[in-house]
């Protein structure tokens, strides 16, 4: 169809013009839509008449070596990344030969010890490469030498030295200025020169290079038949393919699974020779994995911040340096543990929320209890804990708030300036002689317990260092906290001593931390501690034994009343009113 501007004869010369442009785009998208369609084209007929190459899932590609070869073994030190100076006799730190390939046994595991004399290129924080080459035996691992068999030869580099930052000084401090104790003598834990201590720490880190000095080289022992590719994402980026067979060369696996960060020693001006202990033998299948699976699993709770550096180390030391009857107690009564704390968890928000009177227990043992918990989370935050140890620890704090506002009404007063909360006692709780009692019991014991924390606090003002004031005042609270937070548990005590009943107390949720007590007391014994520390973990158990004593001693009150608001006496008017009402509703349906 012509278009409009041409109908009529006037605009013929216009018209002209238009239509040609017209044609000319529609060329172009006649172009474009042609080169479309002969790429699709192409696409299919590639899929179905192509030949089928090795890239097709029914291809397998298998190990280019067999198990038992005999492989010779080159061990060279570079500072160069790639290699390729095979003539250089300097360079050559190690050669082994008949090594059987895959094969257990004490002529497949290989190893020296050596010194390592480094050059002033390295002391200045150079980096040095470790280059392993293995081949058939017979056959030489330089590509240019003559008997050079591609098929036959395989290496791997891998850093010997690594890079980490440098620990930053110690930014505590005596805040009186001086770390002296009182023989005017200095001891050995508080000697500090607060010149250390640089005002600029907080740039940027200082990257330091360590020698390694243990290196210990895997021969993965895997003769698996893969789909070429459909490759398991966790062994493709290991495996070594050779180009023309689309086969796999051994898998070189350098093992520091072992290696702690304690171990590396800091290379610099003063290391004029460093050890090297060399190693090689074959691996499984299975622990090759297992170690990959277990450094992932530490990198990505780094990553997210639920493991700060250095806990994969002492989780890795438990094992090397534990005993192994000793571990697998310590793995059973740790999940006996935490299956204890969970419940006590459980049934302490199940009685709180329940619970209608604060008749018999002590509203301010909650209050303090959720001081003592705020305390713990600030002295967690002005330190480096990670994300998860500090959301636990809120969670605490939000629970022990909310059990402040079943114990006591909280209000807001708006009648000045700035809002503010104000607490009120319950009237189940200051009705009665619980108040009086628990304002008693709390007098007394916060005199021992304000005498105890001024001295504590005194004795790490004058002993120990610290960041900051406030830091000595959240580290001396959290002290005390942990040291005489038994304290708290007193006043309670004292009511049920006064009242001559125990009815009143969730039972279900102290049984389980008592069981969780004797944990504790099983890791007291376990574990290396000072013997004042291992005696203060049973502090906590003569304070339980007191309240099985009294729970005994005193007789089930059938006037008071449970944590749901009943009494005994309530409960048997119920069950009468509940089988009069059964008996009428029975006459009703006969």
């Amino acid at each position: 169809m012509a278009p409009p501007a041409a109908e009529g004869g006037g605009g013929g010369g216009g018209g002209g013009a238009g239509q040609q442009r017209q044609q000319q785009q529609g060329g172009i998208g006649q172009t474009i839509t042609g080169i479309i369609r002969i790429a699709v084209f192409w696409y299919f007929a590639s899929k179905f008449f192509a030949p089928k190459k090795p890239s097709d899932p029914s291809v397998l590609i298998s190990n280019l070596f067999q198990k038992g070869d005999s492989l010779d073994m080159w061990f060279y030190l570079s500072e160069q990344e790639k290699f390729n100076d095979f003539s250089n006799e300097a360079a050559l730190i190690w050669h082994e030969t008949s090594i059987p390939y895959a094969v257990w046994g004490p002529e497949s595991t290989r190893s020296l010890s050596l010194k390592y004399y480094p050059s002033e290129a390295v002391k200045q924080n150079g980096t040095i490469y470790a280059h392993v080459f293995f081949a058939k035996s017979g056959y030489p691992p330089d590509p240019n030498d003559p008997e050079y068999q591609p098929l036959f030869a395989f290496g791997k580099t891998h850093p010997v030295v690594i890079y980490l930052p440098k620990s930053r000084a110690d930014k505590r401090k005596s805040l009186l200025g001086n770390p002296k104790g009182f023989d005017g003598e200095e001891t050995i834990s508080q000697v500090v020169d607060d010149s250390e201590v640089d005002p600029k720490d907080d740039g940027p880190a200082e990257w330091v290079s360590y020698w390694k000095p243990n290196v210990t080289i895997n021969l993965v022992d895997d003769f698996t038949r893969y789909p070429h590719n459909a490759v398991p994402p966790n062994i493709a980026p290991f495996l070594n393919i050779e180009p023309s067979t689309g086969n796999y060369y051994p898998t070189i696996f350098f093992n520091e699974f072992w290696l702690l960060r304690d171990k590396l020693i800091p290379v610099n001006e003063t290391a004029t020779e460093l050890p090297l202990n060399l190693e090689v033998g074959p691996i499984s299948m299975t622990k090759w994995q297992l170690f990959l699976q277990i450094d992932q699993s530490f990198q990505i709770h780094r990553n997210y911040g639920s493991m700060l550096e250095g806990e994969a180390d002492e989780l890795k030391r438990v094992f090397l340096e534990g005993n192994p009857y000793l571990l697998g107690i310590t793995m059973v009564v740790s999940l006996l543990h935490s299956v204890f704390d969970f419940l006590a968890f459980k049934n302490d928000i199940q009685f709180w929320n329940k619970n209608k009177s604060m008749e018999g227990l002590s509203a301010k043992s909650v209050v303090v209890s959720f001081i003592c918990q705020l305390i713990v989370f600030l002295y967690l935050l002005d330190n480096d804990t990670s994300w998860m140890i500090l959301a636990s620890s809120g969670i605490g704090c939000c629970i022990e708030f909310w059990k402040i506002g079943k114990a006591m009404h909280i209000e807001i007063d708006r009648s000045g300036k700035i809002p503010m909360l104000r607490f009120r006692d319950r009237e189940s709780y200051a009705g009665n002689k619980t108040k009086e009692y628990d304002d008693l019991a709390m007098k007394y014991l916060s005199y021992v317990l304000f005498f105890l924390v001024a001295c504590s606090s005194v004795y790490s003002l004058m002993y120990e260092r610290h960041k900051s004031w406030y830091s000595w005042i959240l580290s001396s609270l959290t002290s005390c906290v942990y040291m005489f937070g038994f304290i708290m548990m007193c006043p309670q005590l004292f009511i049920n001593y006064k009242l001559k009943s125990v009815a009143h107390l969730p039972w279900r949720q102290m049984t389980y931390k008592f069981l969780n007590t004797i944990i504790d007391d099983l890791f007291a014994f376990v574990i290396k501690m000072p013997t004042l520390h291992r005696l203060s973990v049973f502090r906590d158990d003569v304070i339980f034994l007191i309240y099985l004593y009294q729970r005994w001693v005193y007789p089930v009150d059938k006037t008071r009343i449970n944590e749901f608001g009943f009494g005994g006496e309530d409960e048997q008017q119920v069950d009468s009113a509940d089988v009069v009402a059964a008996k009428a509703e029975e006459k009703k349906t006969n």
